[in-house]
């Protein structure tokens, strides 16, 4: 069994890292584009084998795709990442033709993989890897199960972080859900906020609660002011779950980029929502029964991403 890594950067070692270190795998190929850094990163990765206690064997390879052959699961990381004063949006065509490219070859050597995208911006760029994916000649039912993205994972991550630093427990005492795009549109619902049962809102004030989801939102630009870059050890551990979800068949309940075909009353939109996630790709798409405002606040968040999308098909860059 086989997992590749597109992309040595942070996001895509630290990745690497935790699935070798789960040991769920018999190897994991990580590629980059630039000579040397892949090999360099997983060398070093492998080397803490024997302290960390996994035998899963980490390869690394330079723009070599035939390495990747037969892949279980290939985890995109690919891209430019943002920079302080970037929106997500801003990355829409460069990252495009880079994910174009990278799935292309994908397909060509493991047809039957599933694509977990993470790179900027997410929902746009997931839809450019289905789009690519249809050109390879995979059907549009194949391509929605098998091609989605990493976004909801994070976003939940996040918000259970702060909810954990808020209220003085352990994150895993926290049940949480959001639905939308992965930026400043998303919707966190505390209504399917829970703390060992207990609903958020009982413990924590509604205009305290707004601060923390409003944060949240913005989590991922309040990482870039600080560092001057993208975040890399939450997105690289919330592909890497996704990853163990898939391999071990654990039909998880998680919050991820998938196609949208009039689930929520939504059509042809990439979007995060929860799903089964398993070995056959997104098993199911959960629908939850949203009141008024949730509702709105989604729509509003699939209006932006479908700009996003339609921004894409302007570029022409698809054929069909």
């Amino acid at each position: 069994m086989k997992i590749a890594v597109v992309g040595a950067g942070n996001v895509g070692t630290t990745c690497t890292d935790i699935i070798a270190q789960r040991d769920i795998v018999k190897e994991i190929v990580l590629l980059d584009i630039k000579k040397n850094l892949a090999e360099g990163k997983a060398l070093d990765i492998w080397q803490s084998a024997p302290i960390s206690n996994y035998n899963t064997r980490v390869l690394g390879v330079t723009n070599d795709y035939m390495r990747t052959t037969n892949s279980q699961v290939v985890v995109i990381t690919s891209g430019l990442p943002r920079k302080p004063g970037m929106s997500r949006d801003d990355l829409i065509g460069t990252n495009a033709r880079i994910i174009q490219s990278v799935v292309s070859q994908i397909i060509d050597h493991s047809p039957r993989a599933k694509i977990i995208i993470v790179s900027n911006p997410l929902d746009v760029m997931t839809y450019a890897a289905y789009r690519t994916v249809i050109e390879k000649g995979k059907s549009p039912e194949w391509a929605s199960k098998n091609v989605l993205g990493m976004a909801g994972v994070l976003d939940t991550a996040r918000y259970r972080a702060f909810l954990a630093d808020e209220l003085g427990c352990v994150p895993q005492d926290i049940q949480a859900l959001l639905l939308g795009g992965h930026g400043d549109t998303m919707v966190p619902l505390p209504r399917y906020t829970s703390v060992s049962g207990i609903p958020v809102t009982e413990l924590i004030k509604e205009e305290r609660l707004t601060s923390i989801i409003e944060r949240t939102k913005k989590g991922g630009g309040e990482i870039i002011n600080l560092l001057g870059t993208s975040a890399w050890y939450a997105p690289g551990a919330s592909a890497a779950q996704m990853v163990e979800a898939i391999v071990k068949d654990y039909k998880r309940i998680l919050p991820c980029c998938v196609l949208l075909q009039g689930e929520y009353d939504l059509k042809e939109v990439y979007l995060g929502v929860p799903v089964v996630l398993g070995a056959q790709g997104v098993e199911d798409i959960i629908e939850l029964n949203l009141d008024k405002g949730e509702k709105e606040l989604l729509n509003t968040s699939a209006l932006h991403v479908k700009e996003g999308m339609n921004l894409l098909d302007e570029m022409k860059l698809f054929q069909s």
